[in-house]
Formats: structure tokens, C-alpha cells, sequence
């Protein structure tokens, strides 16, 4: 006797269907991540954990069809792009929205661009993360009580504030030569997800090397510490100007933490950026954190305070800040390191709970 396929999913969906009518509409929030395991998928992670802690039911993405209308939110506003919301999600959307300036010669930034316009009205909440994409979002149009600051955050559980015996230790564990002036840099700055030989250009890597061969004509003892997947481009520029690094990936997000006891200073050399996480990661560890003026670093980085910051392709910029930490000693650079630890407990995700609580009244039910 030949068996009959059971409709498993068919039926599944059903059921789901007719169980759903009993929530009261916006009961409900339902979170899509880019499923990666990469940044985006840590937020997301640590944004689950908010919402349970400020009351707000999460359900999983295949009650995306339920029959009461829910609320959704994005952790990238390009998915937006690639379907068809409008029809799928009936309910009230919301997302985060880090990076894409429009006419940077990105055709994507500019389509979302054109949508934000076009569309701003279906949106009930947008996250941006420092002050550049505010202004981007509320200049196309949309309702200032939408848009809510909320910076990238970070666990200061996963980097603790480093002690000079932990750098020697971390170094010894890499490798890594005791007396070397060590840069670290650790975010994907290659195009796709090989050798990366291709620069992605909005990261800067081009402007990361040029900054270290200014740097090397005046310190010779550097060594780069990168990590990140895509790095083909930035390892190719080193070689070629014998600048010795050691590229390091790490299993788990959290291991990143070890790389960062290493360091004296950490580079981002970024033309746009939602973040970068690193610059309160590097804060939070107690490394110098040296930035040009894209994403968050805008808002975090007091030049000169708690970090260095100069405007974006200011590569001979970068490369002074860096000697100027080079040439500090451990105890002049105490109150900058102090100040930072300070800036990243301030934006710990703990720090961001009122921030969210604002964020989720008017968007989704609390219990």
C-alpha cells in the first residue's frame, strides 16, 4: 500500500493561522536578523533579551501570516528592498537603520533612499544610530516621533577593562612581539565573503593603509592585528609595504574580546558606518580608539577625551593620532582610557533599556 504524503507544512500553517486569532492585535513582536551569525545577528540577539526584560512578547517569524496584525522589526532595513512588506506583513513595521547615505555611488543607498521617501508613512518606528542618519531620515520626510537614536550597544560583560599583565599575556598567546606598537582592526573590509582582494571602499581599507605608511616613517616597530573575515586587500597593502601582521578569526563574537587585550591602539578608518562596534568595544577594554568621523563615532568619540577622531580620508590625520598614542606613556593615557570605559557603560545594552522601553510604546503591547 502506497502511503500518502502528509501535507505537514500545509496543515502547520493552518493551525498556527486559527491559533493566532485569539491575540489581541500588536501583541506580538516578530524580529528577522540576518541569519549570518554576523553583527547584525549579535543585535539582535541582545534586542530579544531587552524585549523580554521590558515585557514584550517575541514570536518567531513563521507567524508572519497570523490573523491579528503583529509588529515587525527589521535588524536591516535592505531586506526591505527584496520583498513584498506592504502585502505579507499587515501590521505596524519598524527597523534599524545604521548606514546608506544616498549619492555615495551605491545604488542600493539609493533605492532605500527612494523608498524611505516614498513609503515613510507605512513605518511606525526607525532606529538610527547616531546623528548623520537622523538627519538623513528626518530630511526625507518622516515623522519625528518615529525616529528614535539608539547607538549599537555593547555587552561590557564580554570586554573587560584590560590590565597591562593581560596585553603581555594576550601577546605572548598570539605570538605578537612584546616591544611591537600593535594597530588592530577588526571589521570586514573586503568585498563578498572570500579572500576579499576587491575593497569594499565605504570601510576605508585604502585610507587604513595609506594612515600606516605615513605612520611608518616615523614608528618602526608596528604590527597589525586584523581579524574579520575579507581581508585580502588590506593583508596584499602590508605586505608590500613589510609592515609584519597576523590575521586571527574568531569562533564566537564574545572571543573577539581576547584580541582586543593585545593591542595599543585600535584604527577605524571608515568612510561611512552604522558603528562600528569596535569603538565601544575598544573603549570598553580600555585600548585607544583612533576614528575617522563616521557612524556612531560622531557622537561617542570627544577627541582628545576619551579617544581621537579626524574627519573621514584624513589618512595623515589618523596616522598623527596614532603617534601621538604611540608616544604616550601608560599613565598619560589613564584619563582617556577612564573616560572611555565610562562612554561604554553608558551605552551598555543595560544603559539602552529606557532608550528601548521609549522605543516600543506606541509599537508593540508590553505586558
Amino acid at each position: 500500500m502506497k502511503l500518502m504524503k502528509y501535507p505537514f507544512e500545509r496543515v502547520a500553517k493552518r493551525v498556527l493561522h486559527t491559533a493566532s486569532w485569539n491575540w489581541k492585535p500588536f501583541s506580538r513582536l516578530i524580529l528577522y536578523g540576518d541569519n549570518i551569525d554576523w553583527v547584525l545577528d549579535w543585535e539582535m540577539r541582545a534586542l530579544k533579551t531587552t524585549c523580554e526584560r521590558l515585557g514584550v512578547k517575541i514570536t518567531s517569524p513563521m507567524w508572519k501570516h497570523a490573523a491579528q496584525p503583529q509588529s515587525f522589526f527589521f535588524s536591516n532595513h535592505f531586506f526591505l528592498l527584496s520583498m513584498d512588506w506592504k502585502r505579507l506583513l499587515p501590521g505596524r513595521i519598524g527597523f534599524s537603520f545604521f548606514h546608506g547615505l544616498p549619492d555615495t555611488g551605491y545604488k542600493e543607498f539609493d533605492k532605500f533612499y527612494e523608498l524611505l521617501c516614498k513609503d515613510h508613512e507605512n513605518f511606525t518606528r526607525i532606529q538610527v544610530s547616531h546623528s548623520q542618519i537622523r538627519d538623513l531620515v528626518l530630511g526625507a520626510g518622516v515623522d519625528p516621533l518615529k525616529v528614535r537614536t539608539i547607538p549599537i550597544g555593547i555587552n561590557i560583560d564580554f570586554f573587560p577593562f584590560r590590565a597591562m599583565e593581560q596585553r603581555r599575556v594576550a601577546r605572548t598567546g598570539l605570538g605578537i612581539p612584546e616591544s611591537a606598537f600593535v594597530i588592530g582592526s577588526f571589521q570586514k573590509d573586503g568585498e563578498g565573503w572570500e579572500d576579499g582582494l576587491e575593497p569594499k571602499l565605504i570601510k576605508g581599507p585604502d585610507v587604513f593603509l595609506a594612515a600606516l605608511d605615513v605612520l611608518k616613517k616615523d614608528v618602526k616597530d608596528i604590527f597589525v592585528l586584523l581579524s574579520a573575515p575579507a581581508r585580502g586587500y588590506v593583508k596584499r597593502g602590508l605586505e608590500k609595504m613589510n609592515i609584519p601582521y597576523k590575521h586571527v578569526m574568531v569562533q564566537s563574537y564574545p572571543d573577539i574580546s581576547k584580541l582586543f587585550q593585545a593591542l595599543d591602539v585600535h584604527l577605524v578608518a571608515s568612510r561611512q558606518e552604522g558603528g562600528p562596534k569596535s569603538i565601544l568595544e575598544s573603549m570598553s577594554s580600555g585600548v585607544p580608539i583612533v576614528s575617522t568621523r563616521a557612524g556612531q563615532a560622531m557622537d561617542l568619540i570627544k577627541h582628545g577625551e576619551n579617544g581621537w577622531m579626524v574627519d573621514v580620508e584624513d589618512a595623515e590625520g589618523l596616522a598623527r593620532c596614532l603617534s601621538e598614542v604611540h608616544e604616550m606613556t601608560p599613565g598619560a593615557l589613564t584619563a582617556v582610557l577612564t573616560n572611555g570605559r565610562i562612554t561604554a557603560e553608558a551605552n551598555s545594552y543595560e544603559s539602552q533599556l529606557p532608550l528601548w522601553e521609549d522605543f516600543m510604546k506606541g509599537f508593540v503591547e508590553t505586558r
